[in-house]
């Protein structure tokens, strides 16, 4: 879901009935499977999240849950779906050992990270020769690895583009298991992504505003603090104007009703899905962190 169908906006949302829960997901589904761009998981023990490219696609969602499905539902603020990568390589050799009793717990994993271009996803791979690890171990490294990329070292957000390759290893005959290798695995890549650099990645969205000719400053004005690019400016029919910028999605957050004000209802716009940028040290509007709160 990173590149193709990105969802870039996540909103929490709970039935205010617990009973309702399996009938809210059910629903969701049906809605998906009619929109690709919208997603949604499970958050928690009763939690959803639903997830897509533009604010207004979730709002006709909930309106349809509320309003079709006569759901009751506890919506929460829009958040920004941030990512995390890696700017450098880094390796990191890391023993697991833990005794206590009889039976202990041993595995030794040495794995190196690699940034990859943008786009290219998340890879393993094994370069094990031998039987320094063995294979019916090498899985529980792949879990351990798996289980760090979902939330990363800087705020918790997914690892993108990046390989991770293990490179050696050892184990003990008696001590070590599938799981002692999935701890060690999950030890030495966390350690490993903090020494490659890691950085934090916004979306960003291309946006395509047609509006009046007599709204054009205006619009442009009001997208020069939301960090916006303009990359194209094109004459429609009559009097109308397309204008056309990559913003962070963090600041198209509430975009619908600003430009409804701007332009008196008169101009619209879509958006899709561009690409990810590092999160300047100080952006304007809002932080990584305030999204995260």
């Amino acid at each position: 879901m990173e590149h193709g169908h990105v969802s870039v906006i996540e909103i929490e949302l709970a039935p205010a009935n617990e009973a309702d829960r399996e009938q809210l997901l059910a629903a969701l589904a049906e809605f998906a499977k009619a929109d690709a761009r919208l997603a949604f998981r499970s958050s928690g023990n009763v939690g959803i999240a639903i997830a897509g490219i533009d604010e207004r696609e979730l709002d006709r969602t909930l309106k349809a849950l509320r309003d079709a499905h006569s759901l009751e539902i506890v919506v929460g603020s829009p958040q920004v779906a941030y990512r995390e990568t890696i700017t450098r390589s880094a390796a990191v050799d890391y023993t697991h050992k833990h005794q206590r009793g009889g039976t202990g717990q041993y595995a030794r994993v040495k794995v190196v990270c690699e940034p990859l271009p943008a786009g290219a996803g998340c890879q393993f791979e094994s370069r094990i020769i031998g039987g320094n690890v063995p294979k019916e171990y090498v899985p529980g490294v792949e879990t351990g690895i798996e289980s760090v990329l979902v939330a990363g070292v800087l705020a918790g957000f997914p690892v993108i583009d990046l390989k991770v390759v293990l490179v050696d290893g050892a184990y003990h005959e008696a001590d070590s298991s599938t799981l002692a290798f999935e701890i060690a695995a999950r030890f030495a890549l966390r350690e490993a992504l903090v020494q490659a650099g890691p950085v934090l990645l916004e979306p960003v969205l291309k946006v395509e505003i047609t509006t009046p000719m007599a709204f054009v400053d205006a619009i442009t004005r009001d997208l020069q603090p939301r960090r916006a690019t303009i990359q194209d400016r094109t004459t429609g029919s009559g009097d109308e104007i397309t204008l056309t910028a990559l913003v962070p999605a963090a600041n198209m957050l509430g975009y619908a009703t600003a430009l409804r004000s701007i332009s008196r209802d008169r101009a619209s716009y879509i958006v899709s899905f561009d690409h990810y940028a590092p999160v300047p040290p100080d952006p304007p509007f809002r932080s990584a962190a305030a999204m995260r709160a």
